[in-house]
């Protein structure tokens, strides 16, 4: 049964739910809507017959992050709590989620991406974080994702730099799944929806619940300072230039203000 919302349509029934962005216009770029409703479809418990959640995209892009012209239209920085309660809904989700990546999954779209389970991608599709080069910086929940997934030596490179990495240099790395042909990406991914809808649905939901468990601990060491810091970034000066220049397509000039 195909369900259908404003920016994503669900189809749901048997073993496997498919979740497919549907923004494709504007790079299925997040906007406020699209978050309250992919973290609705993650707040809900399964029904007793799904094993796999599967989170894919219409269009040339995965996704672009969240929508600049949405997020600055009065001027100044949105807060990054809807994103992360998103985010945070589908890693607590209590069965495994697929993210199959046929383009670039950019800013939030990479968190997107990173905060599945398990991500299959195109080879010609790239992740990157590009905040750096718009005067922003990821909060201490997205930040930390990328440590768990990719260690500090990578996590340094995708931040500090912002520049987007091969999809299948992400494999190499361990960071992704694998990746496959554009034409061979939904038979890639089929073999590991079926093999994970063919596996004990209680062990599925212990596992997870054990894996994401132990990722906690991060969250509980101090970090209030090093908000301040982020936070500083979302109501600079740089922050609007940066954002502006992107939209406008040229290079920023930062003045560290």
């Amino acid at each position: 049964m195909a369900q259908e919302l404003v920016h994503a349509r669900v189809e749901a029934g048997g073993a496997v739910r498919v979740v497919t962005l549907d923004r494709p216009e504007r790079r299925n770029a997040l906007n406020p809507d699209m978050l309250e409703q992919l973290q609705a479809l993650f707040t809900v418990e399964p029904p007793p017959d799904e094993r796999v959640t599967v989170i894919r995209a219409e269009g040339p892009v995965f996704c672009a992050g969240m929508d600049l012209k949405e997020r600055d239209s009065n001027g100044t920085a949105t807060s990054s709590t809807a994103i992360e309660n998103m985010l945070r809904s589908i890693e607590l989700y209590p069965l495994p989620v697929v993210a199959v990546v046929q383009g670039d999954a950019i800013a939030g779209g990479n968190e997107l991406a990173l905060h599945c389970d398990i991500v299959v991608a195109a080879n010609t599709a790239r992740f990157g974080m590009s905040l750096a080069q718009i005067g922003l910086a990821p909060s201490w929940f997205l930040a930390k994702r990328l440590l768990e997934v990719g260690g500090p030596v990578f996590a340094r490179r995708m931040l500090l730099l912002g520049d987007p990495i091969a999809s299948d240099r992400m494999a190499e790395l361990g960071m992704i799944h694998a990746t496959a042909d554009p034409a061979e990406l939904d038979n890639e991914a089929a073999k590991v929806i079926d093999r994970l809808a063919a596996n004990a649905p209680l062990s599925l939901r212990a596992m997870k619940g054990v894996l994401t468990r132990q990722m906690e601990f991060r969250d509980n060491i101090p970090h209030e300072d090093v908000d301040e810091l982020v936070n500083a970034t979302r109501f600079s000066s740089d922050s609007k230039e940066g954002i502006a220049a992107r939209l406008e397509r040229r290079d920023p000039t930062f003045k560290g203000e």
